[in-house]
């Protein structure tokens, strides 16, 4: 059974959500306009607006995230920044405080709300949800279904790619981390977005729910511990020619998902790569790749539905020797790798649990950041 998780209070001033994120409670037009109004998304463009989030940069690239109100003021030690000179002005102008210091202004992007989003899980990256929204093929009007919600930041990336015409049912097993993710994604948008669906439960008991009357989703993207318990259910799920998307940490799981995807004889071929990003130090003629970079976070492993009930093609190759013995791959020792059949847990990984404590600072600054 699939549960919505109790929706959390509102912050002061603000008139709570009169229902969880499903189709059946989401906000009529008109509610989701004042909503809006009330706490404006970053999602939008045009000169700033009471209510909309500024991220202030100074001439050392230090940067300060503020939220507009009227007869509102932002303090350093430096001196003192009126809101109401920003309150009208074009996004990206240049502003200066009280003590002549200058500031550039703009709304902050996607990739910044990600990167300083409070989180009680772990987030993927924006090199990684790029890679995912390209070759999970995200498109206006997807219906996505997707498991292992974290802290909404892969969420609120496939929102915005299916759009109000599309649909994303993110399924979440800890009611904390949903919890969580509810307000980063309802921070992002100013409200609760329309098209999202949220449910405390088991992919595979979600997913099998949903496929009752047939094929539920076009797209489906795993980021949990075991994806390959999860092949089966997905297979169920998706339509003829649909992509299955997962994100794993390691060679060992990436390893399993594919065998599995194998296995299930209903998949084509799985593909699988990881990305890299190196930035550059510019300065004159000192151009340079800068010292540290976004080395490995995650790999990425795809694979598309056959028609149900056809076989998918078999790809002709040449493995090392022993590559495919069935009797290696399910030997102890090679426990993870292909086969295999010991249940997983966050400790094989090396993963430390999230304490409580940190869900609940997480939360306390989602609601602090609305208004700061």
């Amino acid at each position: 059974m699939t549960s919505t998780p109790p929706q959390p209070p509102a912050p002061a001033g603000d008139t709570a959500p009169e229902s969880a994120t499903s189709p059946a409670g989401a906000p009529a037009p008109g509610e989701h306009q004042e909503a809006r109004e009330r706490g404006r998304g970053l999602d939008r463009t045009g000169p700033f607006d009471v209510g909309d989030k500024v991220q202030l940069s100074d001439s050392r690239g230090r940067l300060h995230t503020i939220t507009l109100k009227t007869a509102g003021q932002f303090h350093t030690h430096r001196g003192v920044l009126q809101h109401d000179d920003l309150i009208g002005a074009e996004d990206g102008t240049v502003i200066t405080d009280t003590a002549g210091n200058a500031y550039q202004a703009l709304r902050p992007l996607y990739a910044d709300y990600m990167l300083s989003m409070p989180r009680g899980a772990a987030i993927i990256y924006p090199k990684d949800s790029a890679q995912i929204l390209m070759w999970a093929d995200i498109f206006p009007g997807a219906r996505v279904l997707e498991a292992g919600v974290g802290s909404g930041g892969l969420t609120t990336a496939l929102l915005r790619a299916v759009g109000e015409s599309g649909s994303v049912h993110s399924i979440e097993r800890r009611e904390d981390f949903a919890t969580v993710a509810r307000e980063n994604v309802e921070t992002y948008f100013g409200a609760e977005h329309p098209a999202w669906t949220l449910s405390i439960g088991d992919f595979q008991d979600v997913a099998l729910e949903l496929a009752t009357e047939g094929p539920a989703a076009d797209r489906v993207v795993l980021d949990m511990l075991a994806p390959w318990e999860c092949v089966d259910a997905a297979a169920l799920a998706l339509v003829s020619g649909g992509v299955f998307l997962a994100y794993v940490a390691t060679v060992t799981q990436l390893s399993r998902t594919a065998e599995a995807l194998r296995d299930h004889g209903q998949f084509t071929e799985p593909h699988a790569w990881e990305s890299f990003v190196r930035p550059w130090h510019l300065e004159g003629l000192a151009v340079r790749p800068e010292h540290r970079m976004n080395a490995h976070t995650g790999f990425l492993i795809t694979a598309r539905r056959t028609a149900h009930g056809v076989t998918a093609l078999t790809r002709v190759t040449r493995p090392a020797p022993g590559s495919r013995d069935a009797e290696e791959i399910a030997h102890p020792d090679n426990e993870g790798f292909g086969g295999g059949g010991g249940e997983w847990t966050a400790n094989d990984l090396g993963e430390r649990g999230v304490a409580p404590r940190k869900i609940k600072r997480a939360l306390r600054d989602i609601r602090q950041g609305r208004d700061r």
